[in-house]
């Protein structure tokens, strides 16, 4: 999941409707996008989609029995399941921006709020919680646990007028199961049924038709961004502390769109649709599509995000948790794109070698393990027909039970997506009491296991092969995890991060934000996936992902919009983009897991989040409605489809404006040939007249000179555009080479990442 460590297979089925089908094709379901509409209200929507969808299926009856969702409250849209020749002809009708297939997105999946240092917003400024009270965070996720103390209403006043949602009420979730805190719940399955069949077809799987959470995810990701106050939270003693969201006194409005660690697009974009209508202000969603990132027009989020975006609602989106470059997805640039790093915590679960030397491991084990027990390679314990390979990665069925019997399995990766849990479950049902898992890259990741196991770095690996090659019997044993606080270097990127250029419109540099990601401490469902060691339920649990970095930043985000109410989404990207850092608390410039590499902004854009920053930025970077849609003109987007996205007879501005100069925060050029000057426009947020300087860090191989290198300010609001000259004297060789500006009048400093990829000179 965009939570790392899930991993979940089940067939997939078709459901069929019961209507005629066109030359022999399946129908599948697809998402016909229409943009703004000027209907009166749903209803009208309702009645137009059904007509347009007739039109191809032959009857209004037929066109009622294929439908699956209306879009009808923030813009026009349906799904239907159609065959791909009702599609084709859908996506020629004079109303419809565009029509794709509806796909499965993934889930991606305390102390992390003091390495922020948070406290110090709300010691400083006591009616910083009052304000966030007005705050509501719509959160598009696998729904929540109610009960769970994170979601307590203590102290909260009632609930902002503006909010138009509801509590829909279904299996296990009532009225009473909303407060002051959960102001609204709603649930959509329809688009997942549709495309994998119905839920209770899915075998060995609790769920709950409503929005209470089954799987963990999404009260995780909730209580991260508005937990209450709960003391001695602990996944079973690791990490014990306070557990806390970014802002505890905002409101949640939940949507529960995923099941079983996946989202249909048909739900995402209903969900969206329903969002936007109810009145949140920031929307989260920790979750995406497998790359590659479809083009704008045939994703989901993307095109829900847009219109939150024309509507004054900031999204915060995860990056994704594909490890390799160009992997990055909500890559947009109205949405608000997420990495992940790590905080300076490590959870310890060291291995004591019968030689008395002591190897560093990493694991959320909580087990004791009361006496040593003897070691034996996987690879020289392999079932009969088992290469000696296969067998140690310890797989299902691949270890002989007689050779592991009472002993602790050593046992290797064999991909980085390899299921770790499942590992340690077929070495205990060979009756194996613990695993070492030689996992370099994974190292720093918490898991969790069902027996006494650890994770362990080249380094160890070494010292225990070389303890193995002298001892006639060597032996091992496992000690539970302690909790490691102030841990340097810190933050890193995570692994697993999702990582740029950004493959639609490389001129917009993503990710554009990081934040904590890794062994994040939050509420969970008890009857969550990986909610169980050793069968005991849990109440709050320790997971990785950009699933966990997402509702840090929607936090943040949600804690300047209350400090900030009259700020747009564009305004509030920028406040937490330009006042990133880019060095970790040894103060070096942030590295990559596992290995410390070197990074870049493809790796974390702008830099690592510091909200208190953010919250007094200095200069902002703003953009609207209309640059986005002379960005989507500039990127190819018809006259047609513009029209249809906004209801209005909006022309392309001409001449087209380039993609570099559209007024992102950070600033890139994909294709240099030449000398180049790219514009950008800052407005003012300060109290009295200042001056602000700009100093250059120049990419490799490039000359950056900005005109004029000093903006005079006299009152907030006032805006100044500025130029910046690029002239590049040696070529890239196809990649892009960094560089930064900033801004500093000696209290704030502006930072906008420059990435360039020079062509020629």
């Amino acid at each position: 999941m965009m939570g790392f460590s899930k991993v979940l297979s089940y067939s997939t089925l078709l459901l069929f409707i019961g209507y005629t089908l066109v030359n022999g094709s399946s129908p599948k379901h697809h998402i016909v996008y229409m943009g703004d509409h000027s209907h009166p209200n749903s209803e009208s929507v309702i009645t137009a989609n059904h007509e347009i969808l007739a039109s191809v299926t032959g009857s209004l009856s037929e066109a009622k029995a294929a439908t699956i969702h209306h879009y009808s409250k923030s813009f026009q849209g349906f799904s239907a399941m159609i065959t791909p020749e009702q599609a084709t002809q859908l996506a020629e009708h004079k109303l419809v921006v565009s029509v794709f297939e509806s796909k499965m997105n993934k889930l991606h999946t305390t102390h992390s709020w003091d390495f922020l240092g948070l406290d110090t917003i709300y010691r400083n400024n006591s009616k910083a919680l009052d304000t966030a009270s007005e705050v509501i965070v719509g959160v598009i996720d696998s729904g929540i646990w109610p009960e769970s103390q994170s979601f307590t209403d203590y102290g909260l006043g009632p609930v902002p007028k503006k909010f138009k949602g509801e509590c829909v009420t279904g299996d296990k979730f009532t009225l009473a199961n909303c407060n002051k805190k959960i102001i609204g719940a709603r649930f959509y399955s329809k688009g997942f049924e549709a495309e994998n069949g119905p839920l209770d077809g899915v075998v060995n799987k609790i769920f709950f038709r409503s929005a209470r959470d089954n799987d963990g995810h999404g009260t995780h990701t909730a209580s991260t961004i508005a937990g209450s106050t709960v003391a001695n939270a602990s996944l079973l003693g690791i990490a014990k502390g306070t557990a806390r969201g970014g802002a505890p006194s905002a409101r949640l409005s939940i949507y529960k769109a995923c099941w079983f660690g996946f989202c249909s697009d048909a739900d995402i974009l209903s969900a969206v649709d329903d969002a936007i209508h109810d009145g949140v202000d920031i929307l989260s969603l920790s979750l995406g599509p497998n790359p590659p990132q479809p083009i704008y027009f045939e994703d989901a989020v993307s095109l829900g995000a847009f219109h939150a975006f024309r509507k004054g609602v900031l999204v915060s989106a995860s990056a994704g948790n594909s490890v390799f470059p160009r992997t990055a997805c909500n890559v947009a640039p109205w949405i608000l794109t997420v990495a992940a790093s790590s905080i300076d915590r490590e959870f310890s679960s060291n291995i004591y070698l019968g030689n008395s030397k002591v190897l560093k491991g990493s694991s959320l084990n909580p087990i004791k393990m009361e006496h040593p027990y003897g070691l034996v390679y996987g690879s020289a314990s392999a079932a009969a027909g088992v290469s000696a390979v296969n067998a140690s990665f310890c797989k299902n069925n691949t270890l002989n039970p007689t050779l592991i019997k009472g002993k602790i399995v050593i046992c290797t990766i064999e991909n980085f997506s390899d299921n770790r849990q499942d590992k340690a479950i077929e070495i205990r049902k060979g009756g194996g009491v613990g695993m070492i898992l030689i996992d370099h890259n994974a190292k720093d990741v918490g898991f969790q296991f069902v027996i006494p196991s650890t994770l362990i770095g080249q380094d160890a690996v070494e010292e225990l092969q070389a303890y193995i090659k002298t001892d006639k019997n060597p032996t091992a044993r496992i000690y539970p995890t302690i909790t490691v606080v102030g841990t340097k270097p810190a933050p890193e990127m995570a692994a697993f991060s999702s990582m740029g250029p950004n493959i639609i419109t490389p001129d917009i540099i993503k990710p554009d934000i990081t934040g904590p990601g890794v062994n994040i401490l939050a509420a969970w469902s008890p009857v969550g996936t990986d909610a169980t060691v050793e069968q005991r339920p849990v109440n709050y649990n320790i997971i990785s992902g950009t699933s966990m970095s997402c509702p840090h930043i929607t936090a943040v985000a949600a804690i300047i919009k209350s400090h900030h109410p009259s700020w747009g989404p564009a305004a509030i990207m920028s406040s937490i983009m330009t006042t990133a850092t880019v060095t970790d608390n040894a103060q070096h410039l942030i590295r990559r897991e596992p290995n410390g590499t070197q990074t870049t902004p493809f790796d974390y854009g702008s830099g690592h989040v510091n909200p208190v920053a953010s919250l007094n930025p200095g200069l902002v970077y703003e953009f609207n409605s209309q640059d986005v849609l002379n960005f989507l003109c500039s990127n190819g987007a018809s006259p047609a489809q513009v029209k249809n996205l906004t209801g209005d007879l909006t022309q392309c501005q001409k001449p087209l404006k380039a993609s570099y100069n559209f007024n992102y925060p950070s600033i890139g050029v994909s294709n240099l040939n030449g000398s180049l000057s790219v514009y950008r426009t800052v407005t003012y947020y300060g109290q009295e007249p200042t001056v602000y300087s700009a100093s250059i860090e120049n990419p490799s191989g490039v000359k950056v000179i900005v005109t004029p290198a000093e903006l005079k300010f006299w009152k907030t609001g006032e805006k100044i555009t500025f130029r910046i000259n690029i002239f590049p004297f040696k070529t890239s060789n196809g990649n892009f080479v960094f560089g930064s500006l900033t801004w500093n009048n000696g209290k704030q400093r502006v930072r906008s990442p420059i990435g360039v990829n020079v062509l020629s000179t």
